[in-house]
């Protein structure tokens, strides 16, 4: 089992990049994980956004297997507690998956495309984050469910 952060784009603000490494650099203790930045589709010319998100979609459909399962970070996606996400990704863990891949769009959002595949949607908030900042906040919660699950101190409740 492998769990993948997948995000469209890079991010260009320093302090979300450092945020990002100091998780990354926590979760490899936990389990075989992967961050990967799918570049995003640049635009020349006036581009309708639906194509745009469209070919970013058929970027990612490349790379994701028939046996993965891919999560979407969505606002429109269910809801956990931090306490509830870390019980699901235990539950994720035990399945015969050879990847769980979490997807963090452009900054547009996710195409039509990518929700049909996708085997389920997540939503950290009910509020709109920029994609560049949810990947922090992703990365952040992901560690912390794993915290939960091996009993250590990092989560307060």
């Amino acid at each position: 089992m492998k769990i993948e952060f997948w995000c469209i784009g890079k991010t260009n603000e320093p302090y979300l990049t450092e945020g990002i490494e100091k998780y990354l650099k926590r979760m490899g203790k936990y389990i075989p994980f992967e961050f990967k930045i799918i570049p995003d589709v640049k635009i020349s010319g006036k581009v309708e956004i639906t194509k745009l998100m469209q070919q970013e979609a058929q970027q990612v459909l490349k790379s994701v297997n028939n046996d993965d399962y891919l999560i979407l970070l969505d606002e429109k996606g269910k809801e956990f507690t931090s306490v509830g996400f870390s019980t699901k990704i235990n539950q994720l863990i035990q399945l015969s998956n050879k990847r769980i891949i979490f997807l963090v769009g452009g900054a547009w959002g996710i195409h039509e495309t990518l929700k049909t595949r996708a085997d389920m949607m997540l939503s950290l908030s009910k509020m709109t984050f920029s994609h560049q900042m949810i990947r922090l906040f992703f990365i952040e919660q992901l560690y912390r469910a794993f915290s939960i699950l091996n009993n250590e101190p990092y989560h307060n409740e």
